[in-house]
């Protein structure tokens, strides 16, 4: 399963929010630096409303959503990459997941304190891409030193990997992340070979006070982070209050939603986050509909049918035959199976066929 890894400097709220999206209490939230060491791992469901609709359609009372791993990372600080606090550690916990979540502190707070003296998000933005790019100036260096040699003796591969290596150095070296590297179709395979922390995709986590959630688009870090995105990294952001989602953790949803209508607000940016972090990480959905059970299938963008049918079971890539597929929409604008079948809207497809997030899908499978 992939995994969205949770950052920032300390007190910033990575903790609160993560007990926040996983709906526990397993991550320790204080204002003090680094009360998180070990990191925290847990499971969250996808939201997913396109469940239900579905479950009218075929009748079934059994809902499955999809769901990613998040990981809550201890606070990383200045010079975390030559080893301040702990930084070694820290990092090494980052190049396991497959995205960061990068939280960001747009609220003032005199009770909570801030590491850096004051709350600047963009500027708590370059301190930790800046540690990542050290740390990944290092690692390059040394691949460059290694591969080298191999080069020399006439490996096409080597020598392939050493050009890209020689064009990431000066790009890193001007503090530019990796992610924002122009590079062809292969060298990019290239790239996710390397496990580079500046290269992994990125979704910024600007956690506002309880009373800015409604306004968040007006707060002005909020305003900031925006800016910086776009001009720097085309990233994402999502706004959010993880103080409002702690809150939200022991109600129910009814209750829930009374809470957040009194703020003010529709959703409290926990849904949003988590779809943000879905698409970040390159995935999109499938389903399966019927009788017995509506179910989510989490798939890479990109995927033929055939792998789209392993992630049910590795029988069903091995001996694909056909898919019968429909789009949601049209299920849902037809109002049934039947109909979708009388109007000629489900198709056969081949192992050729890209899967489309929202496709509705049933395999035929050999023997």
């Amino acid at each position: 399963m992939l995994k969205a890894g949770i950052v920032g400097l300390p007190n910033v709220g990575k903790s609160t929010l993560f007990n926040a999206v996983t709906r526990s209490r397993k991550a320790e939230a204080a204002n003090y630096p680094f009360c998180t060491i070990d990191p925290n791992v847990g499971m969250v469901v996808v939201p997913d409303p396109r469940l239900a609709v579905l479950s009218k359609i075929s009748g079934s009372q059994k809902l499955v959503p999809t769901a990613i791993e998040f990981v809550d990372i201890a606070g990383l600080v200045k010079g975390a990459s030559q080893g301040e606090g702990l930084g070694n550690q820290f990092l090494a916990n980052i190049r396991e997941t497959d995205a960061i979540v990068h939280v960001v502190r747009c609220f003032e707070d005199s009770d909570i304190l801030h590491t850096m003296g004051s709350v600047d998000p963009v500027r708590d933005i370059d301190v930790i891409t800046t540690e990542l790019i050290l740390a990944d100036l290092d690692a390059v260096q040394k691949r460059l030193d290694k591969t080298q040699k191999k080069a020399k003796s006439g490996d096409k591969e080597a020598q392939a990997e050493v050009a890209l290596l020689e064009r990431l150095v000066p790009h890193l070296n001007e503090n530019k992340p990796a992610n924002i590297l122009e590079a062809t179709e292969d060298e990019q395979k290239l790239l996710k070979l390397f496990q580079l922390l500046s290269a992994k995709p990125v979704l910024y986590a600007c956690n506002v006070a309880e009373g800015d959630l409604a306004t968040a688009e007006q707060n002005p870090f909020v305003q900031k982070v925006a800016a910086f995105v776009k001009q720097h990294h085309d990233a994402a952001y999502v706004p959010i209050s993880a103080r409002i989602e702690a809150e939200l953790i022991d109600l129910s949803p009814e209750e829930a939603k009374e809470f957040l209508k009194d703020l003010g607000v529709t959703d409290s940016g926990v849904s949003n986050l988590i779809r943000g972090s879905y698409g970040l990480l390159g995935l999109q959905t499938y389903f399966t509909a019927g009788e017995k059970e509506v179910r989510a299938w989490t798939i890479k963008k990109g995927w033929k049918a055939p792998q789209a049918a392993g992630v049910i079971h590795t029988d069903f890539e091995k001996n694909f035959i056909k898919a019968e597929v429909v789009s949601y929409e049209d299920l849902v604008r037809l109002g049934s199976t039947a109909a979708a079948r009388d109007a000629g809207k489900y198709r056969l497809e081949g192992k050729e066929y890209v899967f489309r997030d929202g496709d509705v899908a049933l395999f035929k499978i050999g023997a």
